[in-house]
């Protein structure tokens, strides 16, 4: 079995995945590519942002990374072992939060250690000390219906970190909650981070939450998506929402994940509008 040397925690090597499109009547078609030699090494504890536009496989990188499917080439490392599949060193946050509706908030955090067999008494003790971690003490025998859409994301963040993962992968967590609660779920995180030293992935289409939350912004191309740039965020931490978004260090920061991802998106509509000319084109050329 192929290994590479753990010098990081994780680590992609040239990542691509295609997909074949139906051409009709059950056929296939030509293929799509939607990812195309990612190259990316994540280090132990490192907090790493991935923005980049609509459809460029920001998703589509993480569930490799998740195990929820295999890259069409390239493989991506673990600890210097190749991820294959699914497994409790990595812990998955959604957009949708993804809890049972049938189990309490402790249930539901629960769920992970009973997979693992941790026995119940230790199970109760592991979870109650998470839905403390991510401010919920007093609602562990709620229903996730009866919390809001900021309390609910706090659940499926302390049933991520419950089982212990290792890589905590984190798609668009908080885009469906209103903007005061966004920053405040984003100041929870970075406490929670600092707390458990746990490695994050995060993927975002907002440069204002990647830039707060990083340690790097990788900035990914259109589809096919790859890692275009790299950029070192310097801002000290512990970082605080009011203090820092106002800085001219920020400010700065930001600018400069703004023109690489503004850059990549003028790129893109560069290549569409010379295809859509070749193809004008070809057509009379033939004739």
């Amino acid at each position: 079995m192929a290994t590479a040397q753990p010098t990081a925690k994780i680590i992609a090597k040239g990542v691509g995945q295609s997909y074949r499109r139906k051409s009709g009547f059950g056929r296939s078609g030509d293929a799509y590519v939607a990812l195309r030699d990612v190259h990316l090494q994540v280090e132990s504890g490192e907090f790493l942002s991935i923005v980049g536009p609509s459809g460029c496989g920001k998703s589509t990188f993480l569930d490799i990374i998740a195990g929820l499917s295999a890259a069409s080439e390239g493989t991506i490392f673990l600890d210097g072992k190749p991820i294959r599949q699914p497994d409790l060193d990595r812990g998955i946050v959604l957009q949708g939060y993804a809890l049972f509706p049938w189990r309490t908030i402790q249930e539901n955090v629960e769920f992970g250690l009973e997979i693992k067999k941790t026995p119940k008494r230790e199970r109760r003790e592991i979870s109650r000390r998470f839905i403390e971690l991510v401010g919920l003490k007093g609602f562990e025998e709620r229903f996730p219906h009866e919390l809001s859409g900021g309390m609910k994301q706090r659940v499926a963040i302390a049933r991520a970190l419950a089982y212990d993962p290792e890589v905590l992968l984190m798609d668009e967590p908080f885009a469906a909650v209103d903007a005061q609660t966004r920053e405040n779920l984003q100041e929870e995180l970075l406490r929670i981070w600092e707390e458990t030293g746990k490695t994050i992935i995060f993927v975002t289409h907002s440069i204002d939450e990647a830039v707060f939350l990083s340690d790097r912004v990788a900035v990914m191309t259109g589809s096919p998506g790859t890692i275009k740039e790299i950029i070192p965020i310097t801002l000290p931490r512990p970082r605080k929402n009011a203090s820092l978004r106002s800085s001219p260090e920020y400010n700065w920061v930001r600018h400069n994940v703004y023109e690489s991802l503004h850059n990549v998106n003028h790129e893109e509509r560069k290549n569409v509008e010379a295809h859509d000319v070749a193809e004008a084109i070809a057509p009379t050329a033939s004739l």
